[in-house]
């Protein structure tokens, strides 16, 4: 059954994938999956969905793997009409029912979007904007802006904690690395 949500600040939400479009006429929705492993979005049974402007709770009746994605069955969507009102949109998870990580060096990646970027000798570099991951080490994606660094270049930065990144300051928002900033 779904219900309504208050609205909330969006860092009280992390964004675990997307409905990209109905799966045959009984009211299931292919799923896109921004976790690792892409099954994981199934551990969840209560999601919200930002569509449209609106936030809204569903509790996920079933959802298993589908060729090479997944697919979901929402409570209340019975029919493909209903599945195709839904497409598009977010699938999101409130913040505070994440698992614990394990140790203090560990972050989900929503908690370092954003962040300041900053050389071990001071150079500002901008700012966190995304991350992605590679066979080897997860990228970040420095985005340097207006005020925020010594230029406007887009750098990627392998995520190598003790090697490339230093230490992590998420109450004050800011990352120190070991980079050249002409790299």
């Amino acid at each position: 059954m779904s219900a309504g949500v208050e609205p909330t600040p969006a860092n009280e939400h992390v964004v675990l994938g997307k409905l990209t479009s109905p799966y045959g006429v009984k009211g299931w929705l292919k799923v896109y999956s921004y976790t690792s492993p892409m099954e994981g979005i199934l551990d969840y049974d209560e999601w919200v969905l930002r569509h449209q402007g609106r936030l809204v709770r569903y509790r996920l009746v079933q959802g298993r793997p589908q060729g090479k994605g997944l697919v979901a069955r929402l409570e209340g969507v019975d029919g493909r009409d209903q599945a195709e009102a839904l497409a598009g949109a977010e699938v999101l998870l409130p913040t505070a029912e994440l698992p614990e990580l394990d140790g203090d060096d560990d972050f989900y990646w929503y908690q370092l979007e954003g962040l300041r970027v900053v050389t071990r000798d001071g150079v500002k570099l901008g700012r966190v904007d995304y991350l992605f991951e590679t066979g080897a080490n997860d990228v970040m994606v420095v985005k340097g802006r207006d005020g925020d660094a010594i230029d406007d270049r887009e750098r990627l930065l392998p995520f190598l904690p003790d090697e490339v990144v230093q230490k992590v300051d998420l109450e004050a928002g800011v990352m120190t690395v070991d980079w050249d900033p002409d790299f």
